[in-house]
């Protein structure tokens, strides 16, 4: 009875003392009746469980965000040994030069979007009361050239929305739903943004959006279509960015493709104390 009570305390232990980065998929998986004992374990398998999905997580990021850096410099060298080889012409100096150009703003929008994401996923560093509604307003007031430039139409239904964070990321966080749905549109398509009822919803017309491929969305990089290094593309870290933003406000950001899979759906939902006389401020 003496060696036998302590036993699962030594299994745990020793499980405990094996983990590391390369084997967080061993579990204790302690074979016990129902006690105090039994519980712990099974808490410390869950807890295994969010820490190696945090640890895919960012090894994941970590690889993308290697590859996303790795490609602009292996442009800009293509550029600068092929295209500038010999005696080029002045044609194909200037050529060369728009597109390191090109390169070179597409690196800083990678590094300022990778230094906005981990900011965001650090908390909120001040908080305050926000007007939603009015942020939202300012937000698709400011995207409306890049609207027009896509042939994009915006729609406003906004009702008074206020919660309490950081406003700075709270912008951040409505601008990069609007940018996103004006993108991943097509011409002569048209945003909605809505606010009310303790929800921030963006929604878009875009093209069609397979179910499946919804919910990784919000992970770093991750693209409906592939990567075409393309003028004004994006870097991909816009969603993961408005998730990050809601965690750390404590509030879901979930989205939804619409009806016949044409465009998306983003609603994030906030503790918010809704006027009961709230009247459209479309």
């Amino acid at each position: 009875m003496a060696g036998r009570v302590p036993r699962p305390v030594r299994h745990v232990t020793e499980t405990a003392r094996l983990l590391s980065a390369t084997n967080l998929h061993q579990r204790i998986s302690l074979r016990a009746p129902p006690g105090e004992l039994k519980v712990l374990a099974d808490t410390v398998d869950e807890m295994l469980d969010r820490v190696q999905q945090l640890v895919n997580a960012q090894q994941r990021f970590a690889a993308n965000a290697a590859h996303e850096l790795r490609t602009p410099l292996a442009l800009q060298r293509a550029a600068a040994e092929i295209g500038l080889a010999g005696n080029p012409d002045a044609r194909r100096v200037a050529r060369i030069r728009t597109k390191l150009i090109e390169t070179s703003e597409h690196q800083g929008h990678l590094i300022e979007g990778l230094l906005l994401l981990a900011a965001s996923e650090q908390g909120m560093r001040r908080q305050e009361p926000v007007d939603l509604h009015e942020v939202a307003h300012a937000v698709v007031l400011a995207a409306g050239p890049e609207a027009a430039d896509h042939d994009v139409t915006p729609h406003l239904d906004l009702r008074p929305l206020r919660t309490t964070g950081d406003p700075v990321l709270l912008e951040r966080l409505a601008h990069n739903l609007v940018r996103n749905a004006i993108r991943h549109n097509h011409p002569g398509g048209s945003v909605t943004v809505r606010t009310g009822a303790g929800c921030l919803e963006v929604s878009n017309t875009g093209p069609v959006i397979p179910t499946r491929t919804v919910p990784p969305l919000f992970e770093p990089f991750r693209r409906i279509e592939e990567r075409r290094h393309a003028p004004g593309e994006g870097v991909g870290l816009g969603l993961s960015i408005v998730a990050a933003i809601a965690r750390v406000h404590s509030v879901t950001a979930e989205a939804t493709a619409n009806p016949e899979g044409r465009g998306l759906t983003i609603r994030v939902r906030f503790a918010a104390d809704e006027p009961p006389d709230a009247e459209s401020l479309r």
